[in-house]
Parts: C-alpha cells; sequence; structure tokens
C-alpha cells in the first residue's frame, strides 16, 4: 500500500520535511518513490509547497495520505 507523508530533514531542532510517496511499511527517512512537494513549520507563516499535478496522479493511483499530510495538503488547496 502507498502512502502520502512527511519524512523529516533539516538540522536538529531545525525540522523541515518533504512531502513523499512511500510504501506503507518503509521507515519514516527510508526510501521513497517521489518527491512532492517540502514543508517548512519554522517560517511564520508556515512555508507549504506542493507539485498539486504530480500529487494528484498519485491519489488517482491509490496512495492515501496520512491525517497531517491529508491536512497539509487541503491546506495548500491540493484536495478539498
Amino acid at each position: 500500500m502507498l502512502k502520502i507523508r512527511l519524512s523529516r530533514t533539516g538540522a536538529p531542532k531545525k525540522a523541515k520535511y518533504r512531502l513523499v510517496v512511500a510504501e506503507a511499511r518503509s521507515p519514516r527517512d527510508g526510501r521513497s518513490l517521489d518527491i512532492l512537494g517540502h514543508f517548512d513549520p519554522m517560517t511564520d507563516p508556515e512555508t507549504i509547497v506542493i507539485d498539486a499535478e504530480k500529487t494528484q496522479g498519485w491519489l488517482d493511483k491509490g496512495a492515501k495520505p496520512t491525517d497531517t499530510a491529508a491536512r497539509l495538503l487541503k491546506k495548500a488547496g491540493v484536495t478539498r
């Protein structure tokens, strides 16, 4: 099963995240199939950059977003 989820990057205590498509059983920062965008919660306001076309393609293929990823997709206007 494919999941759209966050993968952590950045220095300690300065987290940044990538929105990735990965196999559900792979580790959080493990191998991913595709990078859909990034999210930086440290900026004010928080930065969300998502490739809507790629994301919609993966959603059409059956990838399920996690709760946090779904919130970010909704905030970015990719899904309803």
